[in-house]
């Protein structure tokens, strides 16, 4: 079944079981405003999916905690072998559960501080980073951490692995999430990427190798630089498991968010992933990853925001060249985008890797030829590591409606791409939502994501279409981009008209000084002949200021003209426009 069909067939449940839940909210009332409820609903959900997990186990683990405390034995040690005890990476030693703390509702505040310190360090780790003993206070001060509790011992909240599996509490916990984001007014789309835009970037990722992987299954590592709650790489590991069942992909990821990290890492061990991989911290200057090389990268890095924060140690790796991470050049300071770009490419796998990474318009073309926006288009073009580029249609993200595009970069392009660039316009394939979602006015159907992996299949030039859905293809040499920005200088000339020399050199007009962008596939003296000479015969070039230049004009490459209405035509649909509004205004007011 494909995977947005899938995603429809396991709504119903997931959020019939996210709102029972979400429900514990109305005794948070008044002590919390609507907008806060997640810092209560979140950090509980994910401590009773481990409570519940943890159950069968609890007595085995107590026994074999009493045991490792009486022989004084190491944390190390003490650690893996709870674990072992518990089947889980987490564990819990305290004395009480969920169900016990109903049993003492004058001590609960204590004897839930006793619980939270029963976890084991990497749950104490997510506990800390929601803030959770925070809202712990606030619930004992307002007398309704009991009853809150209370509310999770009960049905709706039971959150058991046989009653609900991994792939499921993964989505209903991302449900979860999405009710607290547009509850807090950020339209779901700071640390959210819908499900459609993921399902094609697996897609893309996935398919030089989707043949082999369903016959023989793989074994992957994945990462995501900005991985907000870990969505893109729960639906990249969901996809794997779908076209093989012998697929095995273990996740990292860095993010910076303090509370949507927590997340990341709950989700990691609800579904019994690489929890380990989740690493805290600000992916430009505080790389948690330096030296991983990675088979897929998968990323939606903000746009539009500024690296200020991180410029010290971002302009600090750049001096290292290509030993770090930025050798390439650094964009403007106002846009941290393709920082994170060049953060991928590091890492890709060398001779595999392969990254599908989100960025806006100004990658394409911002920056003067020279300039770092502009080397580092030449970097990842003329190395040979952009595969293709695809437009997305407007209004498909939460929280913007401006045109995006799909990066597909790779260190292991296969021979017939080799030297080439791949441009898939697909701003025109999508359906119409019924009901929105903030600026999400449209969806990237199972029909979209097939018709769109056609042309990118397919490799050659042309239009696709499908009922009312249109994606074009186009192909570029890779230099097809290029261009060498020259400086045309006009020769101060004597009273003959013959160039004035100096040094055997012409000497310029102060103040006419122009410029001329030259495609990299042109002889320069040719162009200069054919294109300026002729209007100007006393112009010559200053070699000596070249700049060579790298855009992706996208638009003006699918730019189709549309002849404007004859006037003849306007003049009769304003007269039959005349007429209709005279029919109305006697019908309105009579003769």
């Amino acid at each position: 079944m494909p995977m947005n069909e899938l995603q429809k067939q396991t709504n119903a449940n997931i959020q019939e079981k996210a709102n029972l839940i979400w429900e514990i909210a109305t005794h948070l009332v008044g002590l919390y405003k609507p907008h806060e409820y997640g810092k209560v609903i979140l950090p509980l959900t994910v401590l009773k999916r481990f409570d519940d997990a943890l159950k069968p186990t609890k007595d085995k683990v107590l026994e074999m905690a009493a045991k490792l405390d009486s022989i004084n034995a190491n944390s190390e040690l003490r650690d893996g072998t709870l674990c072992k005890a518990s089947g889980y990476a987490f564990y819990n030693t305290s004395k009480f559960d969920f169900y016990k703390l109903l049993s003492d509702p004058d001590n609960i505040d204590a004897n839930f501080d006793n619980y939270l310190k029963g976890f084991s360090d990497n749950v104490k780790d997510i506990i800390a980073n929601f803030k959770f003993e925070e809202q712990v206070k606030t619930m004992v001060d307002g007398k309704v951490l009991f009853t809150v509790l209370q509310e999770f011992n009960t049905t709706k909240a039971d959150m058991a692995p046989d009653k609900i599996t991994s792939a499921d509490m993964g989505y209903i916990f991302e449900e979860l999430i999405r009710k607290f984001s547009e509850s807090y007014d950020e339209q779901a789309g700071a640390h959210f990427t819908a499900r459609d835009i993921i399902y094609l970037m697996t897609e893309l990722l996935v398919a030089p190798e989707k043949d082999e992987i369903k016959a023989n299954g793989c074994t992957k590592t994945a990462y995501d630089m900005t991985m907000g709650t870990s969505q893109m790489l729960g639906c990249l590991d969901e996809r794997l498991h779908y076209i093989n069942e012998d697929s095995d992909l273990t996740c990292f990821g860095q993010e910076f968010n303090p509370e949507t990290y927590a997340i990341a890492k709950a989700d990691m061990l609800i579904k019994g992933g690489n929890a380990s991989g989740m690493k805290y911290g600000d992916t430009l200057s505080d790389d948690k990853f330096s030296g991983y090389e990675f088979d897929y990268i998968i990323s939606n890095p903000p746009f539009g925001i500024d690296w200020k924060r991180e410029k010290a140690e971002v302009e600090k790796e750049a001096k290292l060249g290509f030993e770090g991470r930025f050798g390439a050049g650094l964009p403007a300071i106002s846009d941290s985008q393709m920082l994170f770009m060049l953060n991928g490419v590091k890492k890709l796998k060398e001779g595999s890797g392969r990254m599908a990474i989100i960025q806006n318009g100004s990658s394409l073309f911002t920056g003067d030829a020279g300039s770092g926006a502009s080397e580092i288009r030449r970097y990842v073009i003329e190395g040979d590591y952009v595969e293709a580029i695809v437009q997305l249609p407007t209004d498909l993200f939460y929280n913007t409606g401006i045109s995006t595009y799909i990066w597909v970069l790779t260190k292991g392009k296969d021979m017939n791409r080799s030297g080439k660039v791949q441009l898939i316009d697909a701003s025109k394939c999508f359906e119409k939502r019924r009901k929105n979602i903030g600026n999400k006015r449209v969806d990237l159907s199972d029909n979209c994501i097939s018709l769109i992996m056609k042309a990118y299949n397919e490799f050659t030039e042309g239009i696709y279409e499908e009922n009312d859905l249109v994606v074009e293809s186009k192909v570029f040499e890779n230099n097809f981009f290029g261009f060498t920005k020259v400086t045309v200088e006009t020769a101060l000339c004597d009273e003959s008209g013959q160039p004035v020399l100096k040094k055997g050199k012409p000497q310029p007009v102060k103040g006419a000084s122009d410029n001329e962008i030259i495609p990299l596939s042109e002889d320069i003296d040719e162009y200069i002949k054919k294109n300026v000479l002729p209007y100007n015969p006393v112009a010559y070039l200053d070699r000596t200021k070249d700049k060579i230049g790298y855009e992706v004009p996208f638009t003006r490459l699918f730019y189709k003209f549309v002849a404007p209405a004859k006037s003849e035509d306007i003049f009769a649909e304003i007269k039959e426009l005349e007429a209709e509004e005279t029919a109305l205004m006697k019908e309105l007011f009579g003769n």
